[in-house]
């Protein structure tokens, strides 16, 4: 199928009719600045902001914050400005503004949405497992700030949910660095980053893989230990067993679990009958 094109006269002309709205537009908005009329300007930056075009809408906050303090009007102005920045995706200022705005009008109707904003301010910074998590632990404290503010608040459930999401997160970090530490056969910071994984998520769903990894990485640490420190590591070793098999009679790691736990009690027999020679 073909397609025309304009000709070459008319092209031109629709181009040089989008500049000069852009030029017009522009031309407007600096007027608008520039303007006195604040009451003209209040109704622009409303006009602005309900419209999504935040970038206009800021500078017009800035100046009218100021214009109207001390006011009734400018607890509106301070709250939809923290949205403004929300809106424009800087994210580390909303929570800075929404924070300041519960300083200032504490006893606001909008203090209550603030407060959940400055926690999803943070949910919207928080990375992905693999990178630095400090986002995430400001987003989970003012979220429980939240909770225990406004706990009959319909936005509990939704809160919860996200602090739910935030702590999995942080726990697929706390077990990579795990990981990590078993796979380059750095043992004893393995079994203490495991045993950080059951203190701080006591829920974990990987519990059973945990505690295995509890005990594999302690009985690694003991054959790979000097004489002097085996015994000491072995009982460990022994000991993280007896917790697994507490908790998981019916593991698929029994027949490991089992044999380590064998080697262990072995060895500290040995290591106890030569120190009676």
């Amino acid at each position: 199928m073909s397609v025309k094109r304009l000709p070459v006269g008319i092209f031109w002309s629709f181009l040089l009719c989008c500049l000069l709205l852009v030029i017009n537009g522009c031309d407007t908005y600096q007027k608008i600045l520039k303007s006195s009329d604040y009451t003209f300007k209040y109704e622009k930056v409303k006009e602005y902001y309900n419209t999504g075009q935040y970038d206009k809408a800021l500078p017009l906050f800035e100046e009218l914050m100021g214009v109207y303090k001390g006011t009734k009007e400018a607890e509106k102005l301070y709250y939809f400005y923290a949205y403004c920045h929300y809106g424009l995706e800087d994210y580390l200022s909303a929570s800075h503004y929404f924070k300041s705005f519960i300083d200032a009008f504490p006893r606001s109707i909008y203090a209550e949405d603030a407060q959940f904003m400055i926690g999803y301010s943070y949910y919207k910074m928080s990375p992905q497992p693999s990178l630095e998590q400090s986002n995430s632990e400001k987003a989970i404290e003012a979220f429980q700030l939240f909770l225990n503010s406004y706990a009959n608040s319909s936005k509990t459930e939704r809160c919860n949910e996200l602090i739910d999401n935030l702590r999995l997160k942080l726990e697929n970090k706390a077990f990579s660095n795990a990981e990590l530490y078993f796979k380059i056969k750095t043992y004893k910071a393995a079994a203490t980053a495991y045993r950080g994984i059951l203190v701080d998520f006591p829920d974990t769903r990987r519990k059973e893989e945990v505690m295995f990894k509890v005990l594999k990485s302690y009985y690694l640490l003991a054959l790979n230990s000097i004489e002097e420190k085996k015994q000491e590591r072995y009982q460990f070793a022994a000991d993280a067993y007896l917790e697994f098999i507490d908790q998981f009679p019916n593991s698929k790691y029994n027949r490991e679990a089992e044999r380590i736990y064998t080697t262990c009690t072995n060895n500290l027999a040995k290591i106890k009958a030569n120190g009676q020679q």
